[in-house]
Parts: structure tokens; sequence; C-alpha cells
């Protein structure tokens, strides 16, 4: 392919993609517990659902909802927030942020290492700012992102790939240290597991490991609550 066609042809890409977007709908609440995944989608395809038949097979009734938007950097997502409320919406007592892989796409997604750092704190303030109706603020568990495979191409290069160890995924987890957020090492299970990260979405295997690395750190922290709850009774 010609240069001077490449970046037309990433344009005509977003442009095809930012038609087909859906945003995620906003449930009825059911009185239980809310788990919100936020993320882009990685999150919007299918790990949350996947969570919630492991958390029911645990007995942890919750109510799972899946806050993932397709193609969404961390500048988008801070204007999903923005216009949809769902975080006000939903009073989510867990919160669980996966998002970065966007931010490394060569075409207008394309966010600097500063700009994601800053853009994650916003997302992030957004998050521990609001209360809940009795009170409390969602917890928070910050995830680290995905290797970006070597086979990809279009919309990520080999910078792209690099950036992922070498920047974006040490931002993330210096904001989880100084804000003394819970860490999934998600880049951890599929660097180790490449099987599972074909393309930039993982395979159906992938899937469903990735929900149960969610479920190995959720699981203990929501019987921990349900265990303080009950003793107060």
């Amino acid at each position: 392919m010609k240069p001077v066609l490449r970046p037309l042809l990433l344009l005509l890409l977003h442009f095809l993609a930012s038609g087909c977007r859906r945003e995620p709908v906003v449930p009825a609440l059911t009185g239980l517990p809310v788990i919100l995944c936020a993320g882009d989608s990685i999150t919007a395809a299918s790990y949350p659902k996947l969570l919630k038949a492991l958390l029911d097979r645990d007995g942890l009734p919750v109510q799972v909802i899946n806050a993932g938007v397709k193609g969404d950097s961390t500048a988008e997502y801070i204007r999903f927030l923005e216009k949809s409320r769902i975080i006000e919406r939903t009073d989510p007592d867990w919160v669980l942020l996966q998002l970065g892989t966007n931010d490394l796409r060569i075409d207008s997604h394309a966010t600097t290492t500063e700009q994601f750092r800053k853009n994650l704190e916003a997302i992030l303030d957004r998050i521990a700012r609001h209360r809940n109706h009795d009170g409390s603020s969602p917890r928070i568990i910050l995830a680290t992102i995905p290797p970006i495979p070597n086979e990809i191409r279009w919309h990520f290069n080999a910078v792209s790939r690099v950036r992922v160890e070498a920047e974006i995924n040490p931002a993330i987890r210096g904001i989880a240290r100084q804000r003394g957020l819970i860490l999934a090492d998600i880049h951890a299970l599929f660097a180790g597991r490449p099987e599972l990260l074909p393309e930039i979405h993982p395979s159906e295997k992938g899937y469903r490991a990735l929900a149960e690395a969610w479920h190995r750190i959720l699981a203990p922290q929501l019987s921990s609550a349900a265990e303080r709850k009950s003793g107060t009774k």
C-alpha cells in the first residue's frame, strides 16, 4: 500500500467504527451489590457475563453491569462517563477498570503517555468523588492492559507494542500505587499465555481466563464484605 493511502484508509476506518459505535445500555437495578465493568471493547465483549457466572457459582449475589465501550480511548471514555452518568445511575460498589489499548493506536485515538495519565486520573477522580446511596464510594480495581500481538496491523505498529510495557502499564502501576488501589495484572496473564491473545481481543479461552483473573481478585473481597455485613446484624 502506498504510504499516502494508509492515513486516508485509517481515517475512513475510524469513521466507520464511529458509526457502528454502541454504548452500553444501563439495566434496571436489582438491589444487589453492583459490579461495574468499565473499559473498551475487551470489556464490552464477554468477560463481565463470564465473571457473573463465576460469582453466582460461589454463592455471591451481585449485579454485574457491562460498561465497556467499543473503540474508546481514555479521552473518549471520560466523555462517555459525562454523557451517560453511568456511575451516578448505577451506584456501583466496585468498578473494574481496564483502559489504554486504544490510546496506543496510530490514528486519531493516539494519546501521549502524559495525556493518558491525566485522562486516567480524571476517570478515577470521577469515580472516587461519587457517593452511593449509603454514603460509600465505589471501590476500584485497576488493570494493566494486555500486550499487542506482533501480527496486529492497521491501527497499531511496533511503537504501539513497545509503549505497552515501556510507558502505559508503568503509568497504570504507578497510579495504582499512589492511590492505594488493587491492581489486576492483566498484562502478565496474556504475556505468560500468548495463545490466549491471538489478536487485540482474546480468544474464547482468553476471555474465560480474563474473567477468572478478575474473579480471583474480586471474590475474596466480596466474601469478606459479606462476612462483615453479616457480623453487624
